[in-house]
């Protein structure tokens, strides 16, 4: 006869592969709810800012009160991509669209420091305003190379910055259920950071500074209106998700430059059943429309980017924690030829207080 041992072991069998498959069916669901949704997007796509820390951090508490949110994102776009497939750079030089060649850009090096702080009146009232630090080094041969030698009178440049780029606010409303478990987002992008910085002409017959172009400068001068929803519940006791959209859009445009519309879904999984330490698995998508204007590069805007982000939180105390993803792609397409990251990592603490 077997012992009450036996019988324990197979409760607990059972129970785990019930968790696995609760865990598979969600990121499953996620997955096809992400595809399904792919449309077009824009080169601002790559600049990897689809990964949402708010599910513990921000948007997802409950508790009144303040919290801080300090967080860093490493971005190297050093991959030129053309539709869904890398590109070289001599192949990229040979492109010639309405009698116009492709610029041929070498890399973009992203570093994003945010601040964020977020204050909640009640369980149901909430507001965050997040602040960007944007170092960007930047570096392109042009529309006269051949992929690796600057020809003349092709617009090369190098170009370094530093600066605070555009502020967000945004509330929230989650008194729709008791449980807090639903929530509407609601704000603004303010146009803050500086759109008129200057880089350093590499080219010899037209030295001097120049123009950086529109898409990489720090704030894009427009006034954004931002809508979004998320839902956050468990699954059992130690299993708990996420999911949660957001829409952007340029209430105006500035100096013949109007970013496109974007859109971003997350969906993420968590185990919550190890003390102050929770693994989270993350999917990422992002849609966005090309910018628009005569100081828009038009052609060599638009994607879609679908990441997986693996990281994890730790309770350093009850008011401190701190975190860190690492975010890969698993589907881009982006439209003309841009640059890409292969990764984006993140780091951050959050306090509160």
């Amino acid at each position: 006869m077997r012992g009450t041992g036996f019988l324990t072991r197979q409760v607990r069998q059972k129970k785990f592969m019930r968790i696995l498959l609760y865990s598979a069916a969600s990121l499953i669901m996620a997955a096809i709810a992400l595809l399904v949704s792919s449309e077009e997007a824009k080169a601002c796509a790559s600049c990897g800012c689809t990964l949402s820390s708010a599910w513990e951090n921000l948007q997802f508490s409950y508790a009144p009160g303040y919290k801080l949110d300090l967080s860093y994102t490493y971005l190297d776009q050093d991959q030129l991509r053309s539709g869904v497939k890398p590109i070289s750079p001599a192949a990229a030089s040979q492109i010639v669209v309405n009698g116009s060649p492709k610029e041929v850009e070498k890399y973009t090096i992203n570093n994003y420091v945010n601040l964020g702080i977020d204050y909640s009146s009640s369980r149901d009232w909430g507001v965050n305003i997040q602040v960007p630090y944007i170092s960007r080094k930047h570096s392109t041969l042009g529309t006269a190379s051949d992929g690796s030698t600057a020809g003349p009178g092709g617009g090369q440049y190098d170009s370094q910055t530093s600066s605070a780029g555009d502020i967000k606010v945004i509330g929230r409303y989650q008194g729709f259920t008791p449980q807090c478990k639903f929530g509407v987002l609601y704000g603004l992008k303010l146009p803050t950071g500086s759109f008129t910085n200057m880089g350093t002409s590499t080219d010899p017959t037209s030295p001097g500074p120049v123009p950086i172009d529109r898409g990489l400068q720090p704030g894009t001068g427009t006034t954004d209106v931002i809508l979004g929803a998320y839902y956050a519940d468990g699954i059992n006791q130690n299993w708990d998700y996420f999911t949660q959209a957001l829409y952007q859009r340029a209430l105006n445009s500035r100096d013949d430059y109007r970013p496109g519309d974007g859109f971003n879904l997350n969906a993420g999984l968590r185990y919550a059943g190890i003390p102050d330490f929770g693994p989270v698995l993350q999917l990422n998508y992002r849609f966005v429309e090309h910018d628009v204007g005569s100081n828009a590069d038009e052609l060599n805007t638009g994607g879609v980017l679908l990441y997986i982000s693996p990281g994890f939180s730790v309770s350093v105390s009850q008011q401190v924690a701190v975190y860190a993803f690492y975010q890969y792609p698993i589907y881009q397409e982006l439209y003309g030829v841009q640059l890409a990251p292969r990764y984006t990592a993140t780091v951050g603490v959050r306090y509160s207080f």
